[in-house]
């Protein structure tokens, strides 16, 4: 009885923080703890048993009876209790800026002119390479010198304190570790919320890691020469070992399935294919390696004391957990490998599930915030299916052999419980995945396993651990040569969009129900096909009704993405990483898989590097470019063979040419970047770096009417409205005066600022929306 009030009080308390993501979150758990407590209680009085009073046995036997029944209620309610406080705790363990926060030091947005500062302080991090190809590291922040001009005539010096994200140069972060005391020239700035949906939101990152600002370095002076003993020299030796042995990418592949991809600096091409893949867990340290260092000293100790057993395990489970940085997912595992050599010391055997909401329970009281940490949910999520599904999944699969049912089951199960929070969050899902781990499941047993050997020799003598990890070079080359064969499959990447909350919670209340009730544990396939009709038809339904325009922020070019019934058509693709951080997430979200149409104008001049990052995830049918453009790119000459590859139509779009494009129509009106649109019923003007009397002059001369909407660069906004007076207007490219905006705001002429609003998007029913105002308005109600 006690364990299962355990339970439900874990359950109250986790629930609690989950809730927090609605509104009034905590109240709804409370409220359900009255009602379980109020269901419980008149179930327990009608199944309350007859007193006998014909001995004193029979009546505490009773009595004992309906203590058990009727404690249970007053569980359910101390459980909502939780639940209410829970939600409290997390919003009192959301880390706010002190007085002394260096982001207090941050000059305002109105500030034209860069201010130099040297921030002093030591490095919390190892340095990482970051994929704009500069190093990056945590700083903690102990002092601040602001630079007056550039012969270093400093001001008084300030006190600051907080965390700081880094960036500097590559070279000036070679060499450098944590314990260092370094001072840091270079620019301070205040991260930026996300301004496009489905992109990063760094502002978000760094509130979760208790920082609110970056620093872009451009100079650094160690203070502190001495180099004091850290986990970090261990975890070098062992990855240069590692490399030593097997060179690159092998060696720090190695080095990430032993210790944990946050804990290496892995080449992103090979991170980003695992995750393409859908085998980034193997990059994640977890139970996997928890539970190989376990059965490995414990196989070892066999003959010992269980004294000695326990105590070996647990250094070993100490030196791990040390090694991988102390991540959420790790100290989950780490925690419940502590649960089973308690259990090894009592002689009883420990109950998984019990051990992982113990775990997840006691991570959550150190951190709340955890519980919106994606490692540590995929974490958690891919044990309880482990722990609850495999022996369901193994049974069913009782009339293959039992090495095969369980490299079937291990994975599917994971996948079971994991994916709906990966479609809620990323909106794509991994085709073969399924088999690619189901095939790769030894290679990664044999790479851990042989990781983990290489590296305790590393630790004794570096040259012994490379000669050990020499044997792993066929493993790890086949394993990454699966991964890239699987990820170069057509339809690897499954874009469904992604789903909404109430379609999350909907998809896990019915694996629950497979779980715990009888009745929908022998009709599983009807849970299952109602889950895939829960993704599929709204999917379907929003894709074949939805008509929406959206201008993304992405800089100075015009990126235009109509969604038209099923038809997409994309106008630029902006320069080299729009692609990847802003176009690519928006179409995942929005579960587009192909764009039917789309025009590379180049209005800012062979700005289309973005191009060859779309066309290597989706397929594009028609591609029209910029007829004027010379194509002397490598891009450009790139464009045409891999819309071959496709089976797509490359054709040029000459000056004056009407081009139809489902329901757009496009028209590029002088050699001058500038573009008329007709889309879904509404006139649109693209104008890019033009000047505003040459525009007038064209317009003039063609008989060109007035647009509806306007797009220009901000330093021609005041101009082209005053002179086109169009509906809507819409600037990129830098910020407008706030007088400018002022002037403009008493015409008739509504203007948005993408650098300031984010993204722009409209549909037929509806107004012109910002993306920044629209997630303010959310956030203001959770």
């Amino acid at each position: 009885m006690i364990q299962t009030s355990g339970v439900i009080i874990c359950l109250g308390y986790i629930l609690g923080l989950l809730f927090t993501a609605v509104p009034g979150g905590g109240v709804w758990i409370l409220v359900l703890g009255i009602v379980c407590a109020v269901f419980f209680r008149r179930g327990a009085k009608s199944r309350r048993l007859p007193q006998k009073s014909e001995t004193g046995k029979n009546q505490v036997d009773v009595a004992s009876s309906n203590l058990q029944v009727t404690s249970l209620p007053q569980v359910w309610l101390i459980a909502g209790l939780i639940g209410l406080l829970a939600s409290f705790y997390l919003q009192w363990r959301v880390p706010q800026p002190t007085v002394s926060d260096i982001s207090q030091f941050v000059p305002s947005e109105g500030s034209n002119q860069e201010q130099l500062v040297i921030v002093r302080g030591k490095i919390a991090s190892n340095p990482r390479l970051t994929r704009s190809q500069r190093g990056q590291f945590w700083l903690q922040v102990s002092q601040l010198d602001e630079v007056k001009n550039q012969k270093d005539t400093k001001e008084t010096q300030k006190g600051a304190a907080g965390k700081l994200y880094v960036t500097v140069p590559i070279l000036k972060a070679t060499g450098l570790h944590p314990g260092q005391e370094i001072a840091v020239t270079g620019i301070l700035y205040k991260p930026k919320p996300a301004s496009n949906p489905g992109a990063f939101d760094f502002q978000k990152f760094l509130q979760q890691e208790g920082a609110f600002a970056g620093l872009s370095g451009r100079q650094i002076n160690i203070l502190d020469e001495e180099q004091r003993w850290g986990w970090w020299q261990i975890r070098e030796k062992i990855v240069r070992s590692h490399v030593r042995g097997l060179d690159i990418p092998e060696g720090p592949l190695v080095s990430a399935m032993v210790l944990g991809g946050k804990a290496v600096d892995l080449p992103y091409d090979i991170r980003d294919l695992f995750v393409q893949a859908g085998l980034a867990h193997a990059l994640a340290a977890s139970g996997f390696q928890t539970s190989l260092i376990l059965s490995v000293i414990l196989q070892l100790t066999r003959r010992a004391k269980k004294a000695t057993q326990v105590t070996l395990g647990a250094l070993g489970l100490i030196i791990f957990l040390s090694l991988t940085g102390f991540q959420p997912s790790v100290l989950r595992a780490v925690i419940m490998g502590f649960a089973a050599l308690v259990g090894l010391a009592l002689n009883r055997k420990v109950k998984q599930l019990g051990s992982l909401l113990l775990a997840a329970t006691l991570l959550l009281v150190f951190n709340p915030l955890w519980i919106w940490d994606l490692g540590f949910q995929l974490s958690f999520l891919a044990t309880l299916g482990l722990v609850v599904t495999v022996p369901a999944i193994t049974q069913r699969l009782n009339w293959v052999p039992s090495a095969i049912a369980s490299l079937i089951s291990v994975p599917l199960a994971a996948t079971i419980w994991t994916l709906p929070v990966q479609l809620f969050v990323f909106g794509v899902v991994p085709a073969y995945s399924l088999l690619l781990n189901i095939i790769t499941t030894p290679l990664i047993s044999i790479i851990s396993i042989g990781g983990i050997i290489s590296a305790i020799f590393a630790l004794i003598l570096p040259e012994a651990g490379s000669a050990v990890a020499i044997f792993l070079h066929y493993p790890s080359d086949l394993l990454i040569k699966l991964v890239e064969f699987f990820s170069q499959l057509p339809g690897n990447s499954l874009v469904l969009g992604s789903i909404s909350t109430w379609q999350l919670l909907a998809i896990y209340g019915l694996i629950l129900l497979v779980w715990l009730v009888n009745w929908w544990q022998k009709r599983w396939w009807f849970a299952g096909l109602i889950t895939f009709s829960l993704v599929l038809f709204p999917a379907w339904h929003s894709a074949s009704t939805l008509s929406r325009i959206t201008v993304l922020e992405a800089g100075a070019e015009p990126v235009v993405i109509v969604q038209d019934r099923g038809t997409v058509t994309l106008i630029n693709s902006g320069d080299e990483g729009t692609g990847r951080y802003t176009i690519l997430p928006f179409l995942q979200q929005q579960g587009v898989n192909r764009i039917d149409w789309a025009i590379a104008t180049d209005f800012q001049r062979n700005n289309n590097d973005a191009w060859l990052e779309i066309l290597q995830r989706l397929q594009i049918k028609n591609f029209y470019a910029y007829a004027t453009n010379k194509k002397n790119s490598l891009t450009d000459q790139a464009i045409p063979q891999l819309l071959q590859q496709q089976q797509g139509i490359y054709q040029l779009l000459p000056v004056g040419q009407t081009i139809n494009l489902g329901s757009t129509v496009a028209q590029l009106i002088n050699e001058q970047p500038m573009m008329q649109l007709q889309v879904l019923g509404q006139s649109w003007l693209l104008v890019g770096d033009v000047e505003p009397k040459e525009v007038e002059r064209i317009m003039k001369a063609g008989g060109w009417p007035s647009p509806q909407v306007l797009w220009c660069n901000a330093e021609s906004l005041k101009d082209l409205v005053m002179m086109l007076k169009p509906q809507m207007a819409i600037a990129s490219s830098g910020s407008v005066d706030s007088k400018i905006l002022a002037e403009l705001s008493k015409t008739a002429t509504k203007v948005f600022v993408t650098a300031q609003d984010g993204a722009i998007q409209w549909t037929p029913n509806s107004e012109f929306e910002s993306f920044t105002q629209v997630s303010e308005s959310k956030s203001s109600v959770l």
